[in-house]
């Protein structure tokens, strides 16, 4: 089970500003083996301690919060994404770069997030448990942005943990795409969530 942040892990104003260009270079380098592509419009980024971390630094420095009240509320809206030990958790994107087009394509993805599946080579799918913060969908179009949580059980996280190839996908009416397996690397990435 990855720990969850607190301000002790937190580097101050100053110090990121000296610390930020290494620590950017090495998150980016760590994230190209969590971001998967599903299909050309989903892209599933997997969260993890590392990546809240540089998220919360990042939202401090942009926002130039420096007291701990402000320093709190950060870390009470990121650590939920931070992987508790039996789960995935994700960032979906869906991306349209035209934006007529990705307003007709929204409205066509409405559910999108709950027909996104995780599967671990000899285990059933297991579909997202999406945005337990709030609501993202309306009647007339889904969100571009969504955060999941993929559950998984006992047994999956054994297997996970022991080698077996894991896959993802998209289930939607309008919208189905797979990659499996994962890449090895991307893979191994992933079953580190795991414990």
């Amino acid at each position: 089970m990855m720990d969850k942040l607190t301000r002790d892990d937190l580097y101050s104003l100053e110090k990121y500003a000296e610390v930020r260009p290494q620590f950017r270079a090495d998150v980016m380098k760590h994230k190209r083996e969590r971001v998967v592509p599903v299909g050309p419009n989903v892209t599933l980024h997997f969260e993890d301690r590392l990546t809240m971390q540089y998220q919360i630094q990042e939202m401090l420095r942009v926002e130039r919060i420096y007291e701990a009240e402000g320093i709190q509320d950060e870390l009470d809206a990121y650590n939920p994404l931070i992987p508790d030990g039996s789960n995935f958790k994700a960032t979906m994107m869906v991306e349209f770069d035209d934006v007529e087009e990705r307003k007709l394509e929204l409205a066509r993805l409405i559910g999108i997030e709950d027909r996104t599946w995780v599967q671990v080579s000899g285990f059933d799918r297991v579909y997202a448990i999406a945005d337990e913060d709030m609501e993202r969908d309306t009647d007339e179009k889904t969100s571009s942005v969504h955060f999941m949580r993929f559950e998984l059980t006992p047994d999956m996280v054994a297997a996970a943990r022991s080698g077996a190839a894991i896959s993802v996908g998209v289930d939607h009416e309008n919208y189905r795409h797979q990659l499996e397996p994962l890449p090895q690397a991307v893979r191994d990435s992933l079953a580190e969530d795991l414990s």
